[in-house]
């Protein structure tokens, strides 16, 4: 009995171990994740730390393309492709990873000798489990006889608006002349953080010349025109100096417990700003052709041309078939099909002569043919007339045995031609109403437009002129002499306009309220030292977009009926007194027209006259453009979250001696 009994009891215990195991695994995972939660003890918040490297960091005459960086923890690394960024710049792409508590970088390059080369990691390096950072990390070893350390940094800036450029590389030649920009790779090269931010290491004393490059092809200098640069003729020489900065030690929050002046080597020149420009495609050649729509057609260029392209019909008479309509810049054209019988062709077959530029830069005649057609062809355009017609008599016909008016069935083209007439809401006196047609206009009867000005209870006929907008197809302006507080009354009799199709405008009547002069805010901003320079100065919204825009010549802004509202002030030197911003050009050593911003926002009140005196060149660029309206916004710093001060606290409790040592050290980081 009593071995039978021990025989069960086995038995029983061989059922439950499976039960004790998943018990006891249990219990060690819920110990586990304790650990790692505020009340279960102290957060792992010391960053990896390099233990040791091959070849050593700062090693000289190395030979080895391959290089081992050892941590004293489990690493990885964040998108190492963009932010690692190796220097002299790699024609191949090196190939660089985390392996458990190691980085292995291999260069595919063959080393140059006496050089000096630097990976930098730059924050991209952190430990496995709680992503605490390294920090700025570089790397360097020389293949020579000593390790050149000097450093040179600053800011790129969008040459146009002063927006940050992230990612765009950054280099320095010693051969100054100014065509190595175009023929050999950047010598040394770093690349911009979110800010625009860079920071070049790794440079032997000497002059230097400058530049930044949106490398579209990987070979470290400028060959494409479609690539974003920034250049400049300043001789960069690297220096340094010993010097203090001040560091802050928090109590918490709110308290400082201590300011330190902590000493470091201060690398100049530290404040280089390039204006970072796209230039203008000059080279010509043709893009596509579209129709949108069967009444018309459209040619697209990558540049325009003085001259516009020759059309000859191969399955129609191209003679007077068309309203052309060339837009600004002359890249695209518009082609409006005057006969009915065209619009109705569901294939337009055409030879087109243009002028596009050759191999050597210079425009030549090309002939090419083209083929457009509708989006929908004629027959699927009267099927779907049909269906319209056929839906209408349903309609109809169930309306008249109701004894109700039924309106005659009309299609689209055979209404009347829909002008629009644009009066903005509570117009500025400084506006004017603008008319559109959505087609090319036959006639415009200028007798049957009449803008009447209300006075006491009684209209009288205003003054207006009615002109096209220059460089706006179809676009009209009525100009008037628009008074504060004025009410006015526009009224256009039907068939003013009648297009090409022989379609006529209704009658049209539109009410306009000026508001009185109480509602607005005037701004007058002196401008200074930008002497005998033409300016222009635009008011900006909280987009960063012009709201309204003059050109001064005496160095005085004045912005009159201002809404009230917080605005920005940006300004470009007009050198070619063209109204507009022009970007730069690297062979004809143009750069772009400089660019300000007035670094303080501008409240306008009703009823307030506002000055400000400016002077551009007062402020480093980098500095100039409000926070607030900055588009392109920094990205948001590593950093460990000192969890363990935050619990401490909590608990009301001080940290142990070790990690009250290692919180200092992490708010000086």
């Amino acid at each position: 009995m009593r071995q039978n009994h021990t025989h069960h009891t086995t038995k029983r215990v061989r059922r439950l171990l499976p039960f004790y195991f998943f018990a006891f695994l249990l219990l060690t995972i819920v110990s586990c994740a304790k650990m790692g939660q505020p009340d279960g003890g102290w957060f792992d918040e010391r960053p990896p730390q390099v233990i040791g490297a091959t070849p050593e960091d700062k090693a000289v005459n190395v030979k080895a393309n391959k290089i081992i960086i050892n941590f004293d923890e489990y690493v990885k690394i964040e998108n190492a492709t963009e932010n690692v960024v190796v220097s002299p710049p790699q024609l191949e792409m090196p190939e660089i990873k985390g392996a458990g508590k190691r980085i292995i970088i291999e260069l595919k390059d063959t080393l140059k000798p006496n050089t000096t080369y630097t990976v930098d990691f730059s924050d991209a390096i952190t430990d496995n489990n709680e992503s605490n950072p390294l920090g700025n990390y570089t790397y360097s070893f020389s293949t020579g006889e000593q390790i050149d350390t000097m450093e040179v940094s600053g800011h790129v800036l969008e040459a146009a608006d002063l927006e940050p450029v992230k990612g765009i590389l950054v280099g320095l030649y010693n051969n100054l002349t100014d065509t190595i920009f175009q023929h050999e790779p950047l010598l040394r090269v770093a690349r911009t953080d979110s800010r625009g931010h860079f920071v070049i290491k790794g440079i032997a004393p000497g002059s230097y010349r400058i530049y930044a490059l949106q490398d579209a092809d990987g070979n470290y200098f400028f060959n494409q025109k479609s690539e974003k640069i920034a250049f400049n003729h300043d001789i960069v020489v690297p220096s340094s100096f010993p010097d203090t900065r001040p560091d802050t030690i928090w109590r918490d929050s709110l308290h400082i417990e201590s300011i330190q002046q902590v000493p470091y080597t201060h690398f100049i020149p530290d404040n280089i700003v390039l204006r970072a420009f796209t230039e203008v495609q000059t080279d010509r050649f043709y893009l596509k052709r579209e129709r949108q729509e069967p009444d018309h057609f459209t040619l697209f260029f990558s540049y325009g041309s003085n001259e516009l392209p020759r059309i000859r019909g191969l399955n129609f008479d191209a003679d007077s078939a068309f309203v052309v309509e060339p837009n600004e810049r002359q890249d695209t054209i518009t082609y409006w099909l005057r006969d009915t019988m065209l619009i109705n062709q569901d294939t337009l077959r055409f030879e087109m002569d243009y002028l596009m530029t050759d191999s050597t830069g210079a425009l030549v005649n090309k002939t090419d043919t083209v083929e457009a057609w509708p989006k929908e062809s004629y027959e699927k355009r009267m099927k779907k007339r049909q269906k319209e017609y056929d839906e209408w008599k349903k309609k109809a016909e169930k309306a008249e045995k109701k004894g109700q008016t039924v309106e005659p069935f009309r299609r689209e083209e055979d209404g009347p031609l829909r002008i629009d007439v644009k009066v903005p809401n509570d117009m500025d006196p400084e506006k004017n109403v603008l008319v559109t047609s959505p087609v090319p206009l036959e006639s415009i009867d200028t007798a049957a437009i009449h803008l009447y000005v209300k006075e006491d209870t009684l209209w009288y006929n205003a003054p207006m002129e009615f002109l096209p907008v220059k460089n706006k197809a179809r676009t009209y302006q009525i100009l008037g002499e628009w008074r504060p507080e004025g009410e006015y009354s526009l009224e256009i009799d039907s068939a003013a306009f009648r297009s090409i199709y022989g379609r006529v405008s209704e009658k049209i009547k539109k009410g306009i309220k000026l508001k009185s002069n109480d509602e607005y805010s005037t701004l007058i901003v002196t401008l200074v030292g930008m002497k005998d320079s033409a300016m222009v100065v635009q008011l900006l919204n909280k987009q960063d977009k012009p709201v309204k825009e003059l050109t001064t010549r005496n160095g005085v802004a004045e912005f009159f009926y201002v809404k009230p509202e917080t605005y920005y002030l940006r300004a470009f030197v007009d050198y070619n007194g063209n109204g507009v911003w022009d970007t730069g050009c690297y062979e004809e050593d143009l750069q772009p027209e400089p660019v300000y911003y007035f670094d303080e926002p501008l409240e306008c009140r009703a009823k307030w006259d506002v000055s400000r005196t400016w002077n551009p060149k007062s402020v480093n660029v980098a500095k100039q453009k409000p926070a607030a309206i900055v588009q392109q916004k920094a990205d948001k710093k590593k950093t460990i979250r000192r969890q363990n001060h935050q619990r401490a606290q909590k608990l009301g409790i001080k940290l142990p001696d070790e990690l009250k040592i290692l919180d200092s050290q992490l708010q000086l980081r």
